[in-house]
């Protein structure tokens, strides 16, 4: 089957997509996007989280059909042509950003946390990001970066 969707404000198609085939693979070796990353194929782990018409999802468990005439949106698209996103400004200031491979997922993640809640908690960073795994941090640096994003958003 065909499928056609916006992917960061451009109309996207992939040909010949499989019944069972995942908005992840055809975002990552169809359309040449790999910011989102394959790990668990489970839901589990959060590093392919992307927006699915603004609600973040582990497009990993998104059949590609789904996304049928919606809009996408990955970490490549949250940066505004060279210039990085604020919230992946604060994962690198932060250095929130260790092996790398959970990072695109936790910054879809934060960065919809803070378009919903301004100033948000600790407690509300933490339950945001419940879902995303992560080997390598800690959490506090990625905690670190948050904040700082929230408060850069905050004073604008």
């Amino acid at each position: 089957m065909r499928v056609t969707f916006t992917v960061n404000g451009r109309e996207e198609s992939a040909e010949d997509v499989w019944e069972g085939e995942s908005l992840l693979y055809v975002l990552r070796e169809r359309l040449g996007l790999p910011g989102s990353k394959n790990a668990c194929e489970q839901g589990e782990c959060g590093s392919c989280t992307v927006y699915l018409d603004g609600v973040p999802v582990c497009s990993c468990l998104v059949a590609a059909g789904q996304a049928e005439g919606r809009r996408v949106r990955t970490v490549e698209g949250l940066a505004d042509g060279g210039r990085l996103d604020p919230v992946q400004e604060a994962f690198v200031e932060c250095g929130a950003v260790q092996c790398g491979f959970c990072t695109p997922g936790l910054i879809v993640q934060a960065h919809d946390l803070i378009e919903r809640v301004e100033r948000p908690s600790d407690a509300e960073i933490r339950e945001a990001l419940a879902g995303n795994l992560c080997r390598c941090t800690g959490y506090e640096k990625i905690l670190d970066a948050v904040r700082l994003a929230a408060a850069r958003k905050a004073a604008q």
